[in-house]
């Protein structure tokens, strides 16, 4: 009988962590940035069917990078959850930092289990209040780990490059316009270059604590969209005639025949 190949319990997270991070890797970031009047959600993503960022709740949103069918699956999961507890205790009672811990259990068990593979996701779950002070946005990474993220956050893709474009221009108290083209802005810098994003290549919501209504969560469509962001391309004008070296000459008349 041969012997088991042994794997040691530290290289075998590292490489399960290896392995999530390459997948979330290589999906497009997803940026959420707090404003005056809640928090917006944007990402690029040309699929008008296959949503990254949805409702969950009332006042609860959730925004995913990663494989969609695995993040698919815990965003229903959460809203099953909402829907629960709210019918059973109060809709007071449904709170983002609750469904945060439920989906930090479920991805920290995945992980830590050797029966299944880790799931390639990372997590925004934000809830916003009756005031900025009271807004919060949570992330959750892969194995379950959770952060309180205040201003805004990145997740998937160049997040580093992102995070520290938003670091560098960030500022609270900001109206949904200068808060969307700075959200739009970071997703297409990169070390290289920096490239413009349509509209139609956008997928963006927002968490608006100015609804009358009692779901505060409203996807921004693309006519809005431009309409927030403005003209995109500029219109090229002709140069100016130079006049370091004085005037311009007149043009020379044509030979008469």
């Amino acid at each position: 009988m041969s012997t088991p190949f042994y794997v040691s319990p530290e290289q075998l997270m590292k490489d399960r962590a290896d392995f999530a991070r390459k997948g979330i890797g290589r999906g497009r970031s997803v940026v959420a940035v707090q404003y005056a009047d809640g928090v917006l959600f944007a990402t690029e993503n040309p699929s008008q069917a296959l949503h990254k960022i949805s409702e969950i709740y009332d006042r609860i949103a959730f925004a995913a990078v990663g494989r969609y069918n695995e993040f698919e699956n815990l965003r229903i999961a959460g809203v099953r959850l909402a829907d629960m507890r709210g019918y059973a205790y109060d809709r007071r009672d449904v709170t983002g930092r609750g469904l945060a811990n439920a989906y930090a259990q479920t991805l920290g068990t995945i992980f830590s289990s050797g029966g299944e593979k880790p799931y390639e996701v990372e997590i925004f779950v934000a809830e916003i209040g009756d005031t900025a002070a009271d807004d919060q946005i949570y992330r959750l990474t892969y194995d379950g780990q959770v952060a309180d993220e205040h201003g805004y956050a990145v997740m998937g893709g160049a997040s580093d490059v992102v995070g520290a474009y938003l670091q560098e221009r960030y500022s609270a108290g900001s109206s949904l316009e200068d808060a969307l083209r700075l959200a739009v802005s970071a997703l297409g810098h990169s070390e290289s270059e920096d490239r413009s994003i349509s509209a139609t290549s956008l997928e963006v919501a927002v968490l608006d604590r100015t609804r009358l209504q009692p779901r505060k969560f409203s996807r921004l469509s693309p006519a809005r969209l431009e309409a927030l962001l403005g003209p995109t391309d500029a219109v090229p004008t002709a140069p100016e005639p130079s006049t370091e070296d004085g005037p311009p000459e007149p043009p020379i008349a044509p030979p008469i025949a």
